[in-house]
């Protein structure tokens, strides 16, 4: 039988290797910085141009946010709330991906991470960027989010700490400081490696100064180790957090629909449900075009693929509970508000919701569309998009039907809306871009660990009992 398109031949009895073949220390090193040493390619220039004309909607959007004022939106009442805070919420779940990837797996000594954190941690910096923006323009007089930081005021103004909104603050800032610290610490050594590999006087003049220095020492070498193990600490417990004080802008409310103490572990599932989806979109084309398919095999997206099929599952489970609690508790607006739902005139959305985030992950379930490049690619654009429909309908279609019938409004959106939704897409893409071309997207330093390992359990086997010389009947 012959393999599905886009689907490598491969043994059923023999695992996928994490690295194909066992180059040299030299040949790895040239490989992995070719991508940022090496010449400008026309594919990626077309590609920072047409996202670059995303981005320029992008900024024309947020000056008539800024100059004219949130009205410029599709909010309403009683929709005060529409595609910011539901891009907000979006944004912010496809930022777990990288800490998941790079701290957790980390400490639990997962070798299938190496090939693949400095992809997720670079996209949980940015898109944090993206979510952090949302907020801050939400609050009608974005020059004084500082408002919302508790300093000593003379000014006698303090943030309330009953609201949800200061708890983000504190929770997202954390967040992405503690991030671009793991993420920076991550790239000092291979900094360093395109320092002494750069062929320009000024190349090696700015890698050599974000290298701060290094020069693989074992002084160096043992205070990066206590130090990123101690950022992987650090950055652990927020992926739980930080999703989780997101879900109380919600859970806190009396609101229909909001009102329920699944949202927290619900909206962490989804978080990572959704950042998976994220990398194995960025890392399916980015693997190819680089030619990185040496060090990005298909176990890696295999494994990825489990990780979006387990917690598509979660997510799932969460939809049955919902609508189970509205009607186990009893409370008329709480059953109408899921009836709405499924019937109300966002219903094509929802069904669509489901057919994204329940429906298209059990083709997963097979190992060979596991490994097809194809299936996987679009499965992950269709969680993304699924996952941003969860968010529309929580936030929108919440609001739209309160308790009052009398105050039912439908949301429309507005250029301004879809300019900053499409926007920030194109400005996460121009970030991942450069980021592409001009530092290391793979962890050279723990590629070459690796594969030293490989080769010291290679030597255990072949020296071990039992061993056969190759050829040997």
């Amino acid at each position: 039988m012959s393999a599905a398109p886009g689907t490598p031949a491969v043994d059923p009895l023999e695992p996928t290797p994490f690295l194909v073949g066992r180059p040299g220390d030299r040949a790895l090193t040239e490989e992995l910085v070719a991508t940022v040493l090496g010449p400008t390619r026309r594919g990626w220039l077309l590609l920072v141009a047409a996202l670059g004309a995303g981005m320029a909607f992008w900024l024309v959007a947020l000056g008539a946010t800024l100059f004219v004022g949130i009205g410029t939106w599709g909010n309403n009442i009683p929709v005060a709330w529409g595609f910011g805070i539901t891009t907000f919420v979006w944004w912010i779940g496809i930022g777990h991906a990288g800490t998941l990837i790079s701290a957790i797996l980390l400490l639990f000594q997962q070798r299938w991470r190496t090939s693949i954190n400095r992809f997720a941690e670079a996209m949980t910096l940015f898109a944090v960027a993206m979510a952090g923006m949302y907020p801050i323009l939400h609050l009608g007089r974005p020059w004084l989010f500082w408002w919302l930081m508790p300093y000593p005021s003379t000014t006698r103004l303090w943030p309330n700490f009953k609201s949800a909104l200061p708890w983000d603050v504190f929770a997202i800032s954390t967040y992405a400081t503690v991030s671009f610290l793991f993420w920076f610490l991550g790239l000092i050594p291979d900094l360093a490696t395109l320092r002494d590999a750069a062929t320009t006087p000024r190349r090696r003049r700015i890698y050599g100064l974000l290298a701060f220095g290094w020069r693989g020492s074992a002084r160096h070498w043992r205070h990066y180790r206590i130090g990123y193990l101690l950022l992987a600490g650090l950055a652990t417990p927020l992926v739980v957090s930080v999703h989780t004080i997101v879900s109380f802008d919600f859970a806190i409310s009396l609101l229909p629909g909001w009102h329920t103490t699944i949202f927290p572990p619900y909206f962490v599932a989804g978080a990572i449900f959704s950042g998976f989806a994220m990398v194995v979109t960025l890392i399916v084309p980015a693997r190819r075009l680089l030619g990185l398919e040496r060090v990005i095999t298909i176990r890696h997206l295999d494994n990825m693929n489990k990780v979006i099929l387990a917690t598509g599952l979660m997510v799932s489970y969460g939809y049955v509970m919902e609508h189970f609690m509205a009607w186990y508790g009893g409370d008329p607006a709480e059953a109408f508000a899921f009836v709405n739902r499924w019937t109300g005139p966002y219903r094509h959305l929802w069904y669509l919701q489901l057919f994204c985030n329940v429906v298209t992950p059990q083709i997963l379930w097979f190992p060979r569309m596991r490994r097809n490049l194809v299936v996987m690619f679009v499965v992950s654009l269709l969680v993304n998009l699924g996952m941003w429909l969860e968010r529309f309908m929580i936030v929108v279609v919440s609001l739209s039907r309160d308790f009052l019938p009398s105050s039912w409004a439908m949301f429309r959106p507005t250029w301004v809306d879809w300019g900053l939704l499409f926007g920030s897409m194109a400005t996460f893409g121009v970030l991942f871009l450069l980021f592409l071309r001009f530092l290391p997207v793979i962890p050279i330093a723990e590629v070459k660990e690796l594969r030293r390992e490989f080769d010291h359990e290679d030597r255990l086997v072949a020296g071990g009992p039992g061993h056969r010389p190759e050829g040997a009947p």
